[in-house]
């Protein structure tokens, strides 16, 4: 069956206290904790550093089963290269990822082009060609040019998400390109109901059988965390108390 998975692209924020983390918690046990509430976590750092196997195997076994982690390809990828000559690198990341994979905990592979990357469809074609079936991968484009049908034909043809990103320079049509959704809500603040319609939109979804991944933006504060928090569970941000043990 599809799920709902919600989360915040980042864990370790000691400013999340005592709101979402308990005040005494030790921040070695922020992941363990967040997967209490949270089913999926993105992992920003993995854009500038190569994971260690000995950090992807503790992130694996700090979270119970049904967790996901969703992880952004490195900049060496989409930012030095841009996909171009890129297979060495990928082949290395994606080897990184093994003890995820192994846990039953690699979630989609974002794959974030920079703002000033235009459309380049052959590129694309060639690129995703690739990437292993098995993987799970999304793809966010933060230049108006690929926002094209001919780009989501081969999205689609390739099992790949299109990212729905909120931006201030660029609005991503919600076109369903694969058997999962990514969503990445950038907004510091959203009102109950927009949390509310996100939640009607993600049941949808889930009922079409599609996997629906939600990341709101990490803050300073918890916002993003409880805002997740209440798209998975339809109720008040604050909900779940402090302590909660409620997994997926």
């Amino acid at each position: 069956m599809a799920q709902l998975f919600a989360g915040t692209s980042g864990f370790a924020y000691p400013q999340w206290k005592p709101r979402f983390y308990p005040e005494k918690l030790p921040q070695k046990r922020f992941l363990e904790y967040y997967a209490t509430r949270l089913n999926t976590v993105e992992i920003n750092y993995t854009f500038r550093h190569m994971p260690a196997t000995a950090t992807i195997t503790a992130w694996a076994a700090a979270t119970p089963p049904g967790f996901r982690f969703a992880l952004k390809a490195h900049q060496q990828i989409t930012h030095f290269r841009k996909l171009k000559d890129a297979a060495e690198p990928t082949e290395f990341f994606l080897g990184r990822l093994e003890p995820l994979r192994t846990a039953a905990r690699l979630g989609p592979v974002l794959f974030q082009l920079p703002p000033y990357c235009r459309l380049d469809l052959d590129l694309l074609r060639d690129y995703l060609a690739l990437l292993p079936a098995d993987v799970r991968v999304a793809f966010e484009f933060r230049h108006e040019s690929w926002l094209t049908d001919a780009v989501y034909q081969v999205l689609a043809d390739r099992n790949v998400s299109l990212c729905v990103a909120e931006s201030d320079r660029l609005v991503v049509p919600q076109v369903i390109t694969a058997d999962f959704v990514y969503f990445r809500l950038r907004k510091a603040e959203y009102t109950a109901e927009e949390v509310a319609g996100m939640r009607v939109r993600a049941q949808e979804l889930v009922a079409a059988g599609k996997d629906t991944f939600v990341f709101f933006k990490h803050e300073e504060t918890p916002e993003g965390a409880l805002y997740a928090e209440q798209l998975r569970l339809g109720e008040g941000p604050d909900a779940v108390a402090p302590g909660s043990t409620t997994q997926a």
